[in-house]
């Protein structure tokens, strides 16, 4: 692994979507996960189509780069296993709440006396701080809270929705890698480790509000709140004669540039609402309504054509299949297409983003549940003998614990 943060071990106690993103990151930058699994394995793997048991799409989509070890923790051959991976690990990660943490005997006074210099990292549902310290907490439930569906209401039907995508949970593991990679920093300077706890309300409330808080900003508050352009319900694709496009009008050049275009040269000018992005603001109800009107009057292909002459924000919008073939991820490599070794041919995406001298990218497939068992656990001084009994009283398991077929020869082979 040659990545920047090649030789940097991390012990990964993560499942679902918002651990497993965190870490998958810090994976495609060269670091070495070690995906720590209960017996059952990361609850995602068992969603979405799937050509084997274990290997759904959204398990694999957030847990390249990493290996897998299985190890029942509740047993104390399993947790002493754990701690001796503590020994020679740089950063701890979980993202259970810290009471279940505590029960298991992993606190960080717990980690930090086998490993002084570790960086142990959380994430949960609220500050520990708070009242709600011990709540339960998943995406939809965050998104709740931080005011995402009454904003969704505001700018649509008025019925409150969640962000079809898991937003909390990726924003949240995104705030966590930076707070990994900032302690990692730190550790250099100092040469001590640290607690850092990262929870998803906080972290979504301030994601939310640094958009929305508006007029509540000021005290006495200048209005209720809220970003009126983002709000608008006529903020949305635009319907054209054949489809939609998605177009965004929003400086003076902007706007000059569309009425020349449109042979209305002299409505900036005049038209008090186009005046300043104040104004437009003011009125962006039913400036995006006429522009909806308008956009009605030509296809979606005389619309791009006008508006990238123009230089005008303009694209097309894609759904699930188009992307797949959209010609600008074809020509920059956005997909990629990996054999793995027991499912066969698979399109992933790669990094994105370009680095001059050590860029991140995928250092591993998907693994298998307990696929790296057995080559870990020798790592730190197992030996055979030790990891057989281990498996005998399954407190580790391998992939052939749960029927997984042989590796399948790779596309390349067949």
């Amino acid at each position: 692994m040659t990545g920047p943060l090649s030789g940097i071990r991390i012990i990964d106690l993560t499942a679902v979507l918002m651990g497993p993103y965190a870490t998958q990151t810090l994976g495609d930058m060269g670091a070495d996960i070690i995906k720590v699994e209960a017996p059952d394995g990361d609850i995602t793997r068992q969603i979405g189509p799937m050509r084997n048991p274990g290997m759904g799409p959204v398990y694999m989509n957030a847990n390249r780069s990493k290996r897998s070890i299985v190890l029942d923790l509740k047993a104390p051959a399993g947790r002493e296993a754990l701690m001796r991976l503590v020994k020679s690990a740089d950063v701890f990660v979980y993202n259970m709440r810290p009471s279940a943490m505590k029960r298991l005997g992993l606190t960080y006074e717990n980690i930090a006396k086998i490993n002084p210099k570790i960086i142990y990292v959380g994430m949960f549902g609220y500050s520990q701080e708070g009242p709600y310290a011990n709540w339960p907490a998943y995406d939809d439930l965050i998104q709740g809270i931080s005011t995402l569906p009454t904003l969704i209401a505001r700018a649509a039907d008025g019925t409150p929705r969640y962000v079809p995508n898991a937003v909390a949970d990726r924003v949240t593991g995104l705030w966590a890698v930076n707070s990994i990679l900032g302690a990692i920093i730190g550790r250099g300077k100092t040469g001590k480790g640290q607690k850092i706890d990262v929870p998803m309300f906080e972290t979504m409330a301030a994601f939310v509000l640094n958009d929305h808080l508006g007029g509540l900003s000021f005290d006495p508050p200048l209005d209720k709140g809220g970003y009126p352009r983002q709000l608008s319900p006529n903020r949305r694709p635009y319907r054209t004669k054949d489809g939609y496009i998605c177009t965004l009008i929003y400086t003076d050049k902007h706007w000059r540039s569309f009425f020349a275009a449109m042979g209305k040269a002299d409505t900036f000018e005049t038209d008090p609402r186009f005046a300043s992005v104040g104004k437009r603001a003011e009125n962006i109800d039913e400036i995006y309504g006429e522009i909806s009107d308008l956009l009605l009057t030509r296809t979606t292909a005389e619309w791009m054509e006008l508006l990238k002459k123009a230089d005008i924000p303009v694209t097309p919008m894609h759904d699930l299949e188009s992307i797949m073939d959209d010609p600008h991820l074809q020509v920059t490599g956005f997909f990629i297409e990996e054999n793995h070794p027991t499912e066969g041919k698979l399109v992933k995406m790669r990094v994105a983003g370009e680095w001059s001298e050590t860029p991140p990218e995928s250092t591993r497939h998907a693994p298998r549940l307990g696929e790296h068992s057995a080559e870990i656990l020798s790592e730190v001084g197992y030996s055979p003998a030790e990891i057989e009994a281990l498996h005998a009283e399954h407190v580790i398991s391998t992939p052939a614990d749960a029927h997984l077929p042989k590796p399948a020869k790779s596309i390349a082979e067949v």
